[in-house]
Parts: structure tokens; sequence; C-alpha cells
């Protein structure tokens, strides 16, 4: 016997590739970016149908035809559209048509000449682009770090915050009551020391804002929860982090004082509907994960699924 739930929807994650290799976490300072491969060989590749939505399409590349929006140098380099503010409506336009009903903006990244964290795009901008985004059916992600790019986003309209590190007392209650969710991506946050670390002698006040950052995740994490801002799992994986890593996230979230059911949730059923996917409902598609004892009990059983179930067939 075991126990079944429906499939497990991450929410945030880079397209690369599986495992970091040679690639240093450091990078995530903007120190240095990586060089894109591979990708024309990726184009060569034939369509098929996708195993989780039915959609035919070539398979992604490690980089696939979306990608984020980032300012100019201040993103790893070939993960983004790298644009000034006045390009932003045409290429959050170009992303909500080529992608899969998300944009994903670069809210801030560090700025060399501050030698900390800014935001990446005057309100305006942002406004018009969100704007844009929800005209073409789309809804619209950040990356955020830090304090100072959260107030505008939100009033700009955006619908989800990943990282959301910075929030504070001021931010918490505006979140909550526009209903924007965040994606903390704390297995992400615990590279913060290292990352802080190797950009120490060049950033210092830099290393100091991530540290900071660092140290209070967890309370932010839980004030966030406590004042009903809607909370899911994603991992940032595929950048300096490995895939798989959605069983220790949903642990992570425990840590922070999550309830057990409501991180599960937040990996599985709730966050299906949220983003617009079935549940384990008649007619959906059979789309479950199969656990030798009762995850609700321990979530660490999501670490060893014993069968993968995707449109009723046994992938894994």
């Amino acid at each position: 016997m075991g126990t079944a739930g429906p499939g497990r929807r991450p929410l945030p994650c880079r397209p690369g590739p599986a495992r970091p290799g040679r690639r240093r976490r450091r990078r995530e300072a903007g120190a240095h970016r990586p060089r894109r491969r591979g990708a024309a060989a990726a184009r060569r590749r034939v369509a098929q149908r996708h195993p989780l939505d039915g959609r035919t399409r070539r398979p992604a590349p490690r980089h696939p035809g979306y990608r984020h929006i980032a300012r100019t140098r201040r993103y790893i380099r070939n993960y983004a559209h790298e644009i000034e503010p006045d390009q932003l409506v045409a290429y959050v336009g170009q992303e909500a048509r080529r992608g899969d009903g998300w944009v994903k903006l670069v809210g801030d990244w560090i700025d060399r000449g501050a030698g900390d964290l800014t935001p990446c795009w005057p309100r305006e901008a942002v406004e018009a682009a969100i704007a844009e985004a929800h005209r073409l059916g789309a809804r619209v992600t950040a990356h955020c770090f830090a304090e100072d790019s959260l107030r505008d986003l939100v009033e700009a309209g955006i619908d989800c915050v990943e990282h959301a590190t910075g929030l504070t007392e001021d931010t918490i209650p505006l979140f909550a009551e526009r209903g924007v969710a965040i994606v903390p991506t704390l297995v992400n946050i615990a590279t913060f020391p290292d990352l802080a670390a190797g950009g120490e002698a060049k950033f210092p006040d830099w290393s100091a804002h991530m540290r900071r950052l660092y140290e209070r995740r967890y309370d932010t994490v839980r004030a966030a929860w406590d004042a009903g801002i809607p909370v899911f799992v994603g991992t940032d994986a595929g950048g300096s982090l490995p895939h798989g890593l959605v069983a220790a996230e949903v642990a992570e979230l425990v840590t922070a004082g999550i309830p057990p059911l409501q991180a599960l949730s937040a990996t599985a059923w709730g966050a299906r509907d949220w983003l617009g996917r079935p549940g384990l409902t008649e007619g959906a598609p059979g789309d479950l994960v199969v656990y030798a004892s009762d995850p609700r009990a321990d979530v660490r059983v999501l670490a060893a699924p014993r069968r993968v179930v995707v449109g009723g067939k046994v992938v894994a």
C-alpha cells in the first residue's frame, strides 16, 4: 500500500543544465556569467508531444525560446533579454505571446556602481509592461532579493514575486491586500552566505545586505504566511542549483513555520490550482505521485517517490 497525491508543481526554475558543473554559485552576484551552449543543436531537434500538457513542441533547449527580462548587464548572461526601460513593454509583449502564460522580470540585481542591490526598472515602465502582459492573458512574476523594488512592482499589478527576501513590515500588508503570491526558494537563499563571501572584497555593502536577508529568511516567510500571503514551492533550479530539490524546499517551509499540510499544498494541489492545472478530479489528467507512506505525517517522504504518473501513464 502507499499514498498518492496530485503531481507536484514547483513554481520557479531557470532553464539550464541539470547540474551546476564548474559554474560557481557566486555568479548570482553577477561576478561572472556563464556562456550559452548547445542552443543551435537544440533548435534542430524535431517536435514531439510534451508529457505534461499534451502540446506538440520542440524539446526545450537549455535556454528555451522564452526568457527572463533584465536590465543590461544586470543578470546572469544568456538567461535573459538584457534591455533598457523603454524596451520593456515590447519585450514583455513578446514573451507573453511566446511563453506558457507567464513572463518573468528581474526586479532587482546588484548595481556595480552603487555596490548593492537596487531596483532594475522605474515605476512607470513596470506599470505599462505588466498591463501589457495582462492584456495578452499572461501573468507576471519577478526575481526580487531586496526591499526597494517590491512596492512599485506590487502597486503596478504584479502577480507573484520570487525569493521575496526583502519583505518587511511595510510591504507584507500590501502583498496580502493585493493577493500577490511569493515563492521563497529557501534552498536558494541558503546559498547567500557563500555568495556574500565571494563578493565581499569588491562589494562589501552588497555582501552585508545578502547576509542580513539570509539571517531573517525564516522570519520573513513565516510573517508572510501569517499575514495571509499565498506561498508556493519553487527551487530556482537550473542555474547554480540542480533540479530535484522540491522535497528539500517543502521541508524548509516547514522549518520556517508553515504547517506541513499547507507546505504540501504549496507544491501539489494548491500550486496546481493557482497555476490553473487540474487536480485529482473526475475527467482530469491522471497526474500523481505515489509514496510508500503518507507525506502529511513526514514531508521528508517527498524525497523518495515510488511511482510518478503523468497523464495516466507511469513514467518513473
